[in-house]
Parts: structure tokens; sequence; C-alpha cells
């Protein structure tokens, strides 16, 4: 599925599943701005894709702040003269004890995962409805799905908002052909969970019916597909990557 002349923003793409995104879909033929709160790494990560002859812009973001989302819109229509996809991959972890969690962490993971996410699509807006076939892809989590195993219940609250959040954006947006759907991936492959001891992956195999840890990507693949014209009527959709953890 070629996206050959779309632009596409994935923000917290300087590593892990956001780096995953931004590759795909810079090898499926989108020019891609990556954006992330760590602009060096975005830069090097960037600086990669080029190298392979690739698309891509990077840059600072910190999508707490509305400014600074609004300056990161300027710079990537600035830079490709349009925004046809975004990407909202920003977010925290968290895995603190309900009884242990205080106010200031339940309001920064809350501002990150669920606000960041709610004001990229709405500063987001006035560029995406001038696009032929406009795409928001909200990155949530199977914690939001069924309550997590080891996810702090801020970090569960956040990404069930998230799903909410799409399940509202899509109906909002839908009269102007932009499409708002939700990735919930389960457990995956990445440089915290390699570092688990051989007794911490049995335990998380063991919950996995199918016996596999989603790689980033796996989800990278699901990103193009709803970036693509092939998904052109799919909107408010919650797409579970997790192995059977969860089915519903």
């Amino acid at each position: 599925m070629s996206l050959s002349g779309k632009t596409a923003l994935v923000t917290g793409s300087a590593q892990g599943i956001g780096l995953a995104i931004a590759t795909k879909l810079a090898r499926d033929g989108a020019r891609v701005a990556l954006f992330d709160m760590n602009a060096d790494q975005a830069a090097a990560a960037a600086d990669g894709l080029t190298a392979e002859g690739l698309t891509a812009i990077s840059g600072f973001v910190n999508v707490v702040d509305i400014a600074s989302i609004k300056d990161m819109l300027v710079s990537v229509v600035g830079s490709f003269g349009k925004l046809d996809i975004v990407v909202n991959n920003a977010g925290i972890l968290s895995s603190t004890p309900v009884q242990e969690i205080s106010e200031s962490e339940w309001d920064r993971i809350m501002a990150v995962n669920l606000k960041g996410t709610f004001f990229v699509c709405q500063q987001a807006f006035p560029y995406l409805k001038e696009s032929p076939q406009p795409r928001i892809i909200n990155m949530a989590s199977l914690a939001g799905r069924m309550g997590g195993y080891e996810s702090s219940l801020a970090y569960v609250a956040s990404k069930g908002g998230i799903i909410s959040l799409t399940y509202g954006l899509s109906r909002q947006y839908a009269p102007y052909g932009i499409t708002v759907n939700s990735i919930c991936p389960g457990p995956t492959e990445t440089p915290m969970i390699r570092q688990w001891s051989d007794e911490q992956l049995a335990g998380l195999l063991a919950r996995i019916p199918i016996g596999k840890i989603c790689k980033p990507e796996h989800i990278a693949h699901t990103v193009a597909y709803l970036a693509s014209d092939a998904a052109e009527v799919v909107t408010g959709i919650a797409f579970d990557i997790n192995g059977g953890i969860y089915v519903g």
C-alpha cells in the first residue's frame, strides 16, 4: 500500500514504537516528520531515514504545551506544504500501585497521554481538513481496554480516555473526511522488556495465548494500513494487537 505523495507526522518518534511507525510510513513512500521531547534523538532517527534515501525531518515538541504543538504543525506544513496523516504516539508509562499514585504523577500522565493527544488532534484539524485523504491514528493500549496488569490506574485511565476520544472525534471529524482510529497494543518488545529477567518474560508469555510478544513492526504495519487509501472508510475503531490477551 503506497503512501507516495502523503505527509505524515509522528509524535514520540525518536525511538521504539514511534520510530518503527515513522520508518514504515517513510519506506511506504510518505514524507515523515519525527517530533519528540528528545530533539537530538529524533534528529538522529530522521538522519537515519534520509540516509536510506527517504524524506524525513525532525523537531522538538512538548505535547503538554499547546504553543509547542502549534509550532510543530507550522514547521511540518512549512517544510512539506501540507499534512495528511497524524500519528499520536507520544506518551509515558507508569506502573505505580493505586495507593501510591501521587496527584502530580496522575496529572503528568493524563497531561502527556490524554491532553496531548486531544490538543494535537484539535490543532491539526485546520490542516487535515484540506487533505483529500486525512488520517488520525491515536496510540492507546490494551490497558485502556481491560484495566491492565502492571500498569498504574493513571495510565489505564489515560489510555481508556484516548479510546473514548477516538470514538468521539471519529464522529465529529467524519463530515470533513477525516478518519480517526486508535491502536491498542499489548505487551510490546521494547528496550524496557528486553531488560526483564527470564522469569519475568516467562510470566508475560504465559498470559499471551498466541505465545508471542508483539513487535513494534506489527504496530507499524497496522498504522500504515490505517494511513492508506485502503482504509478510507475505516473510522472509530480500536485495533487490538495483543496476541489474544483481550478478545471482544
